[in-house]
C-alpha cells in the first residue's frame, strides 16, 4: 500500500508566514540582511542548523549557540497565539486511507507544537525530524529514513511538499511528489518552481488531494 509522507510547514500547518519573519529578522541582525519575502523563497525546507552554519559562512563568524533558542522561543509563542492548519486540511486527511507519516525539516518540539495547537497530531503515525539525519533536505535522507521505519519502499511513497528543497529530496529518494501551493507563504511563481524541481502533480487546496493520491496510484497500477 502507498505510504503517504507529509511536510509539515506550508502543508499541514500556515506556519511559513510567522516562522520566515522570525527567521529574516534573526539573520538580518546577524549580519545576513533578509526580508521575509527573501527568506521565504530561499530558506524553506531547510533545517535551522543548515540555515545558521550557511550564515556563519557568509557573514564570517560563528553564529552565537543561543540564536536558534531565542528564535523557538519568540516562534513557539506565536505558534501558540496565531498558527492555523492548512484550509481543508483535516478533512484530506480523513478521506486518505493510506499510511501516514510527518517528515520535516523542523525540530520534533516544534512539530510537537504545531500539530498539537491545530489538533493534527492524531493522523499521523509517526513524525521524523531532519534531526536523525546527517543531511537534510534536499539531500533524500529524511525520506529515506522515514520509508525505512515505516516498513515501506521508497518507489511506494508519495511525498507531499510544499518546497523546493523538499521536492528535490524526495526525487533524490526515488519517491514520488505533489506539490502543495496552498500555503500562506505561496507565491505566484511557486507552483512552476515545484514543478520544475521535479514534483509529479501541483494542488492549490487540499480538497483535491485524495483524488491527485489516488490518480498517482493508477498511474503505477
Amino acid at each position: 500500500m502507498t505510504l503517504l509522507i507529509f511536510d509539515c510547514d506550508g502543508v499541514l500547518v500556515d506556519s511559513e508566514p510567522i516562522a520566515n519573519e522570525i527567521l529574516a529578522e534573526t539573520l538580518t541582525a546577524l549580519g545576513r540582511p533578509m526580508t521575509a519575502a527573501e527568506s521565504m523563497r530561499t530558506q524553506i525546507g531547510k533545517a535551522l542548523a543548515d540555515i545558521l552554519r550557511e550564515t556563519s559562512d557568509i557573514v564570517g563568524r560563528v553564529v552565537p549557540d543561543n540564536v536558534g533558542a531565542e528564535m523557538n522561543e519568540r516562534l513557539f509563542l506565536r505558534f501558540r497565539q496565531e498558527l492555523k492548519p492548512i484550509e481543508g486540511v483535516a478533512d484530506a486527511l480523513a478521506a486518505l486511507p493510506q499510511r501516514r507519516c510527518l517528515a520535516s525539516s523542523s525540530r520534533p518540539e516544534r512539530i510537537d507544537l504545531a500539530l498539537a495547537v491545530t489538533g493534527l497530531g492524531g493522523f499521523f503515525e509517526r513524525r521524523f525530524s531532519a534531526v536523525r539525519v546527517a543531511r537534510g533536505k534536499p539531500a533524500p535522507d529524511l525520506f529515506l529514513l522515514a520509508a525505512s521505519e515505516m516498513g515501506a519502499a521508497p518507489t511506494s511513497a508519495v511525498v507531499i511538499e510544499d518546497s523546493v528543497s523538499g521536492v528535490v529530496g524526495a526525487r533524490a529518494a526515488g519517491m514520488r511528489v505533489i506539490g502543495f501551493v496552498g500555503g500562506g507563504h505561496a507565491g505566484p511563481d511557486l507552483a512552476r518552481r515545484l514543478e520544475e524541481a521535479g514534483a509529479d502533480r501541483v494542488i492549490a487546496h487540499m480538497r483535491e488531494l485524495p483524488a491527485t493520491v489516488a490518480a498517482l496510484q493508477a498511474d503505477v497500477c
